[in-house]
């Protein structure tokens, strides 16, 4: 797992692949080192259906974004204006590319690991957070978002019940409003409101 965050000496082999989400075609270059390089993983897409499109406005924050999926999507829905951060220098370069090949605007990456470079508040949170990589890590992105939301602000989780799901929820319960909007093959899409 460890590949996900130094991968620099990984042989670079660029890939590209098209998927559909929420009807709309999409193309994504990947690379050896990076989260679901072969194809759109399931909890992502899941939870990219799943949100409620019309409830995401202002300035909106993808945590652990890997080559770029959720803010690229989500901005062909909305007017928002999103940034995205990843500990992964080869993933942030795949989203700034990928934001290109997409023709996106209002959408920014750059490196942080979970919210160390982040020096702005956020109406929306948005994680796949990375569960390979420890639950300090993961706990780390889910529980201390609230520092980084406006009041009010919203965080949308996607997490497998396997992985810890229910266990989370007891835990987002002392610090949001928590509500499981989506089930599906053993995934959870959380929605979290910070009051």
């Amino acid at each position: 797992m460890s590949h996900y965050f130094t991968n620099t000496d990984l042989k670079s082999e660029i890939k590209k692949y098209d998927v559909v989400v929420r009807d709309k075609r999409f193309s994504f270059y990947t690379d050896n080192g990076v989260f679901s390089k072969n194809k759109l993983d399931y909890g992502t897409k899941f939870l990219l259906e799943t949100i409620p499109i019309t409830e995401i406005s202002g300035d909106v924050l993808d945590v652990g974004c890997g080559y770029g999926v959720i803010p690229i999507v989500l901005s062909k829905f909305t007017d928002c204006s999103f940034d995205g951060v990843d500990v992964n220098e080869r993933a942030i370069g795949l989203a700034l590319r990928n934001r290109d090949l997409n023709n996106c605007e209002n959408i920014n990456y750059f490196i942080s690991n979970c919210y160390d470079n982040v020096d702005k508040k956020y109406d929306v949170i948005i994680t796949n957070p990375p569960i390979r990589a420890g639950k300090k890590i993961v706990y780390d992105i889910v529980m201390n978002a609230r520092d980084h939301m406006r009041t009010n602000g919203v965080l949308y989780i996607v997490v497998r019940k396997e992985q810890g799901a229910k266990s989370m929820l007891r835990d987002l319960e002392k610090y949001y409003e928590v509500d499981v909007i989506g089930r599906s093959k053993g995934f959870f899409v959380i929605k979290c409101v910070f009051r």
